[in-house]
């Protein structure tokens, strides 16, 4: 969306694009305390509140893989491996704060998450016993995973 504003110190006008921001989101299979699989959560500790997948802005830079595996890190302070691209979500209702465009990745990790960067609780769920609080369409997203696990289709 192209906009012109007026500078207020010359009067000048200045254009400017409105363009969704790129963000990821990563859905990391790891190993559940009583011997089965499942994915990490975090739990947020700003608005929008409530369990999703770890993820956030891809900085200036940076590609979406390095995105993906920093936000692993610093949300739940797993190293990430098998990092795969998944599939991307656009609905510019999708995030109450702003049209963002995020590309999800399919990764695996042995360690045990553990809260870090902008998160209260970090937790490995069981895909048939995810939190009732999930921010975003993080539960549509996963949905589509568990699709995926039993077609082998992509959204």
């Amino acid at each position: 969306m192209r906009k012109e504003l007026s500078c207020p110190h010359c009067g000048g006008r200045v254009v400017t694009f409105r363009n969704p921001f790129p963000t990821v989101d990563l859905i990391i299979r790891c190993p559940k305390g009583d011997g089965g699989e499942g994915v990490v959560l975090v739990r947020r500790r700003n608005p929008p509140l409530g369990w999703a997948l770890p993820g956030g802005f891809v900085d200036y830079g940076e590609s979406l893989e390095e995105a993906a595996a920093r936000e692993a890190m610093e949300e739940t302070g797993l190293e990430v491996r098998d990092l795969k691209q998944f599939h991307a979500y656009s609905d510019p209702r999708r995030d109450p704060r702003q049209h963002n465009v995020s590309v999800v990745f399919l990764a695996s990790s042995e360690g045990r998450p553990k809260a870090g960067d902008d998160v209260s609780d970090c937790r490995v769920f069981a895909l048939d016993a995810l939190p009732l609080e999930m921010a975003f369409d993080h539960r549509e997203i996963l949905r589509d995973y568990e699709r995926f696990l039993r077609t082998g289709r992509c959204p």
